[in-house]
């Protein structure tokens, strides 16, 4: 039963003496509120109550300084371990003291804390930390003097459910060492997935608690206890950012993406203008609603009738696309607000990422006001293929499809487009968010969730305005449609001095690595990889096992297939004794039956087709990796349209299983994997490892959304 009345009285004590840190003392209070499990102590204010405290609880004690001014005890010599009588119990107390005194002469002393000593058990550390996009996290990992030399940690959004504490015991390097190595005991799983829980429970509760530690936990196959106990609080708490509802999100953002129509609010009849190109592409593109340019001086841009203020157009404007300099954007969003218009494209760059972090502020506050929803600003605007709409000033894009794409660059957003048209992928939407001073990722799944004209999410991103929000989101819309992020400033640490153990070792990307497996978003570790996950993942069935075979024409190509499916977290098949005599059938006696399955270079098309065949056929097996080999035998197109062939057959009989390709030969091979591809057959020349990370992509999302 938890007992908050005492772990507020608690904090309100800190909080009025203005302290940041609680003693131990009251970290046992508040974990005994909490049924966290602490060994017993007591505090003694003389050498003498030392001594009494630690012999009527047994030795061997551990003795440490109470102190809110000494919060690193052991660098203040301020900790004795492994006291065995009562005379070593006075004398520890003394040289603790002085030496709490030598270290800081000032230092408020409470007195002694005299504490059980554990032994034995597996020494873990579970914490949690205050993030300033996520917010409440907690961590689980190697505990003790370990903890800052292996860095083996992993966290999650808190409060956390047993399922996800239990897979956080997973998720560590050392997992295997909780399972008992070398003769030893497993720990007590159920023991610390509790603790875990609690743990961020607590700190979900009391926002005030900014940094814990419980370190070392001492892990046993009885249980979990929790030796020290470490807390760090702070009342300064950053006001949360403005969240509209789901509901409200939806209905501003319908308008947005699908208007029925756009104002161009500097729009241009001269060549070069990004005014100009705007109602180029609006134009050109093919858009059906209405378009309204609007210029102070202009009587007609382009053929369309041209107004000085949105408020003198006589219809309703569902999007405003700014194409003015950023000094004059206020003045503009304002006129958007009294017309009732509830978005708005914010082309220009100038605002925060130029140093004019005041004139974001202003529009922001304008948008809240008129509740207009700003995109940008310092984008280069938006594409919705299903409505032909083209509101940028990039080149025209109508090349429609099931991904949706979007990036907090314009560069990246050029190359979105380039591989979109050069793939042939097409797409639903490609969006610039720039310096995502409202509209967000966030916005954007909640979007792409109910869009029946998307079927997979693909973000490119250097930071979350609003952590907490996106991971709410994605965990949502995960379950329907994969999600996958690129998330620039992987190697930049950008950790900042930290009074926890838990919280030095909160490098700022491995909270988006664990946050973004919790809620089940697919992460790309290159712009090529973000962009073929984007190509990929929806042309293939989902898997309805783990499964995988490799049939290979080239020996060392299957070896590194096998290779990438360990990198990507795929099941390579152990091969049934049936299973393995049927291919055999198929392959010549040098080749190799087993998984892969090598039926070597020399073989005719026919090989390539019954060996597949047969893998698609059996139950067992979940998902197909083909490496080819370019041989006279076996030319490149006559492979790629066997391989459909077959692929049709297996599907007209209601057969249907994620198939990848690894080509590799002349130049040839790269028509073969082009005309794959279009028939649903994700296929590289020359990589053996792009193919199988498409396929463990697809593999990731199948798992986090509980399809397999």
């Amino acid at each position: 039963m938890l007992d908050k009345t005492v772990v507020r009285n608690v904090l309100e004590a800190a909080r009025a003496e203005g302290r940041q840190a609680l003693t131990a003392p009251e970290g046992k209070l508040i974990c005994d509120a909490y049924g966290i499990a602490v060994p017993h102590e007591g505090v003694a204010g003389s050498a003498e109550e030392a001594a009494k405290l630690a012999s009527s609880m047994g030795f061997p004690v551990v003795m440490k300084i109470v102190s809110p001014d000494i919060l690193h005890k052991t660098e203040a010599g301020g900790v004795i371990v492994g006291v065995k009588s009562a005379e070593e119990a006075k004398a520890s107390f003394d040289k603790i003291i002085a030496n709490a005194q030598a270290y800081k002469a000032d230092a408020e002393i409470v007195g002694v804390q005299v504490q059980q000593m554990l032994t034995g058990g597996l020494e873990v550390i579970i914490g949690a930390v205050t993030d300033d996009s996520f917010g409440k996290l907690v961590a689980f990992g190697l505990g003790g003097v370990l903890v800052e030399v292996l860095k083996d940690i992993t966290f999650r959004l808190a409060p956390v459910t047993h399922d996800e504490a239990l897979s956080m015991l997973d998720s560590i390097q050392a997992a295997e060492m909780l399972k008992g190595v070398r003769g030893g005991e497993p720990v007590n799983r159920v023991a610390l997935a509790d603790m875990i829980v609690q743990v961020s429970k607590l700190v979900d509760d009391y926002p005030e608690i900014s940094e814990l530690d419980l370190n070392p936990v001492f892990a046993t196959k009885d249980g979990a206890i929790a030796a020290d106990v470490r807390i760090v609080i702070d009342y300064n708490q950053a006001k949360p950012r403005h969240r509209p509802s789901q509901e409200e999100i939806l209905k501003s953002m319908n308008r947005i993406m699908r208007p029925k129509a756009v104002a161009v609010i500097g729009a241009s009849a001269e060549d070069g203008k990004i005014g100009n190109s705007v109602m180029k592409n609006l134009i050109n593109g093919g858009y059906k609603g209405q378009i309204y340019p609007i210029h102070p001086k202009a009587e007609e841009i382009l053929g369309y009738k041209t107004y000085k203020s949105v408020k003198d157009v006589p219809g309703d404007i569902d999007t405003a696309v700014f194409a003015i300099p950023a000094k004059l954007v206020a003045g503009a969003l304002a006129e958007c607000g009294e017309k009732k218009i509830p978005g708005a494209v914010l082309i220009p760059s100038g605002f925060a990422e130029a140093g004019e972090p005041e004139l974001q502020d202003e529009i922001v506050k304008i948008g809240r006001k008129y509740n207009i929803r700003l995109m940008g600003p310092n984008i280069y605007g938006f594409y919705y293929t299903p409505e032909n709409l083209c509101a940028t000033f990039c080149t025209a894009y109508d090349v429609k499809g099931s991904a949706a794409l979007s990036s907090q660059s314009g560069g990246i957003g050029m190359a979105i487009i380039g591989f979109s048209r050069s793939a042939k992928m097409g797409v639903s939407a490609i969006v610039g968010l720039g310096n995502k001073s409202d509209i967000d990722e966030d916005d954007l799944l909640t979007f792409f969730e109910q869009d029946d004209n998307t079927r997979i999410i693909a973000q490119h991103l250097e930071d979350l305005k609003d952590g907490r929000a996106f991971a709410e989101a994605a965990k949502r819309v995960s379950k329907k449609k994969p999600i996958v992020v690129l998330k620039a400033g992987r190697t930049s640490a950008g950790a900042k001095a930290a009074s926890s153990h838990t919280g030095a070792l909160a490098g700022n990307d491995k909270i988006y690595e664990d946050v973004f497996k919790q809620v089940g978003v697919i992460r790309a570790r290159s712009l090529r990889q973000l962009l073929e996950f984007a190509r990929g993942i929806p042309v293939m069935p989902t898997p309805k096992g783990e499964n995988v075979v490799i049939i290979t024409g080239a020996g060392g190509s299957g070896v590194l297939l096998s290779d990438a499916c360990v990198d990507n977290g795929l099941s390579l098949m152990g091969m049934p004794d049936d299973l393995d005599a049927a291919f055999r059938k198929f392959i010549p006696p040098f080749g190799a039956a087993g998984n892969p399955v090598d039926i070597t270079g020399g073989e005719p098309p026919l090989t390539y087709k019954n060996t597949v065949k047969l893998g698609l056929e059996d139950d067992r097996i979940h998902a197909l990796i083909l490496g080819y080999w370019h041989t006279i035998v076996t030319p490149p197109m006559v492979f790629a349209r066997l391989m459909v062939e077959v692929k049709e057959e297996m599907a007209a009989k209601g057969i249907e299983k994620p198939m990848v390709a690894s080509l590799a030969g002349d130049v040839e091979v790269e028509e073969a994997a082009e005309y794959l591809y279009q028939h649903g057959i994700p296929a590289y020349a020359y990589s053996t490892e792009l193919p199988v990370e498409v396929l463990g992509a697809k593999y990731k999302w199948a798992r986090g959304a509980g399809l397999l």
